[in-house]
C-alpha cells in the first residue's frame, strides 16, 4: 500500500513539473516562466464548437501539427449554462464576455435578462481599442454577446442597433441585412454608423484586400448579407481580416486593446455530422492562430487565449481512422456537455491553467489586465438593476 501511494505520489509531482516548465514543440521547446508583467493586448479566439476531437481530427488530418502547440499553457473549462447542462453559443459566449451563466439563448444578460458589462465595454471604457471579427454574421451569438445585450440571441435587427451604442474601432462579418435591409422599420444602420464617423463597407461595395485603413478612422466591414459561405465554398476573408485588425488596433493611441476573434463555422460542419466540413474550418482557424501568436511574439505585449464555447456533435474518430484520413462518427446534431480546452500565449497566460467554469475566462482576463475595480458602466448597470 505505502508503494503505491508513493508511486501515486512520484506520478504527480511529475505531472505537475511537466505542465509547470516547458511545452515540447516539433520546432523546439518553448520556455513557460510566469510573466509579472501585464498584457498590453489582449486576442481572444474562439472556435464555436471546437471540442477536444476537433482538435485532433484537425492535427491530424494536417500532417500531425498544429498552431496550438506553440501555446505555453493549456487549462479545461466546463461550459454549462444556468439552465441546462449543455450550453448554446449564446450562453456560452456571455460567460467569457461578462463573466456570469445565464440562460441559453441570452445575449450578455443574465438570468433576468438584464444587461452585463462585457469585456469590449469595459476595455472601451478603459480607453482600449476594440474589435470583432467572425465567420459567421456580425450579429449572431458570439460576437453579438460581447457587444449587445438582449434577451434572445435570434433578435438580429435589435442586436445591430447595438452596435451604435458602443465605440467600438473594428468589426469584419457577415449580416448587412440587419444593418440596411431591416424587416422591424426603415433604419439604414450602415448610413448611421457613417454619420457617426464610421468608415462601414460592404462585399457589395469593394473586397476587403482592396481597403487601406486610415488609423484614426472607426472600421466595420459587412462580408454577406445573412451569414458567411464555408470556406470550402470560397470564404477567404478572416486571414486578411485579422492581419487588418491587428494593425489598425494596434495603431490606437497606445493603450492597448481587445479583440474577439471567431471561427463561428466549425459548429456548423458539427451540426451538419460533416467531418470534412469541421475539418476545413478547424484548418482555417489554425492557420489564423499561427498568425496571431507569430504577431504577439513579435509583439511581446499580447495575451492569446484561444477557446470554444461548446464541443457540437459528439464527434468521434473511429477505428478505421488513419494519420490524415480521419473516419468520424457523430453522437448527436446538437451540442454536447464535454468540457473544453483553453490555450494560452504570453504575458500572464499560466493563471488560465486548472480546470475552471466557462466564467473565469472574463475574470482571468480582467486579471490579466490588471483590472481590479468595476468599469463605469458595471457601476451604472448596478445601479440602475
Amino acid at each position: 500500500m505505502k508503494k503505491c501511494l508513493l508511486y501515486i505520489q512520484c506520478s504527480v509531482i511529475v505531472l505537475m513539473s511537466c505542465t509547470q516548465s516547458r511545452s515540447i514543440v516539433d520546432s523546439g521547446s518553448i520556455e513557460t516562466t510566469p510573466h509579472s508583467t501585464q498584457p498590453k493586448n489582449v486576442i481572444l479566439i474562439i472556435g464555436d464548437g471546437m471540442g477536444l476531437t476537433q482538435m485532433t481530427a484537425g492535427i491530424y488530418s494536417n500532417g500531425n501539427q498544429s498552431q496550438y502547440e506553440r501555446c505555453q499553457y493549456i487549462g479545461i473549462h466546463k461550459p454549462y449554462s444556468s439552465d441546462h447542462l449543455i450550453t448554446d453559443s449564446a450562453a456560452g459566449a456571455t460567460a467569457f464576455a461578462c463573466g456570469q451563466k445565464t440562460y441559453n439563448g441570452a445575449i450578455a444578460v443574465d438570468s433576468d435578462s438584464l444587461p452585463l458589462p462585457t469585456l469590449l465595454e469595459e476595455a472601451e471604457d478603459r480607453g482600449l481599442a476594440t474589435g470583432l471579427i467572425a465567420t459567421s454574421s456580425i450579429v449572431h451569438a458570439t460576437p453579438a454577446s460581447f457587444i449587445a445585450h438582449n434577451r434572445h440571441r435570434k433578435n438580429y435587427e435589435e442586436i445591430a442597433e447595438d452596435f451604435l451604442k458602443t465605440e467600438i474601432d473594428f468589426f469584419v462579418g457577415g449580416g448587412k441585412k440587419y444593418f440596411d435591409g431591416r424587416d422591424k422599420d426603415e433604419r439604414n444602420l450602415i448610413e448611421e454608423l457613417r454619420s457617426r464617423g464610421y468608415r462601414i463597407s460592404t462585399y457589395f461595395d469593394e473586397e476587403l484586400e482592396e481597403i487601406t485603413l486610415d488609423p484614426s478612422e472607426r472600421f466595420g466591414y459587412l462580408t454577406s448579407n445573412k451569414e458567411p459561405l464555408p470556406h470550402s465554398q470560397g470564404r477567404d476573408y478572416l486571414p486578411m481580416a485579422v492581419q487588418m485588425g491587428l494593425s489598425h488596433l494596434s495603431a490606437h493611441d497606445g493603450d492597448g486593446f481587445f479583440l474577439m476573434i471567431e471561427g463561428s463555422q466549425i459548429d456548423w460542419g458539427g451540426h451538419a455530422n460533416n467531418a470534412s466540413y469541421v475539418i476545413d474550418e478547424w484548418k482555417e482557424l489554425n492557420e489564423v492562430v499561427g498568425q496571431v501568436l507569430d504577431w504577439a511574439e513579435k509583439d511581446g505585449e499580447t495575451l492569446v487565449v484561444i477557446t470554444a464555447d461548446h464541443e457540437t456533435g459528439g464527434l468521434a474518430i473511429q477505428y478505421e481512422s488513419k494519420m490524415d484520413s480521419i473516419v468520424a462518427a457523430f453522437t448527436s446534431d446538437y451540442h454536447t456537455g464535454a468540457m473544453i480546452p483553453v490555450y494560452s500565449h504570453g504575458p500572464r497566460a499560466e493563471i488560465f491553467s486548472g480546470i475552471y467554469e466557462n466564467t473565469a475566462i472574463y475574470d482571468k482576463i480582467r486579471k490579466a489586465y490588471g483590472w481590479s475595480e468595476p468599469s463605469p458602466r458595471d457601476t451604472r448597470l448596478r445601479q440602475k438593476k
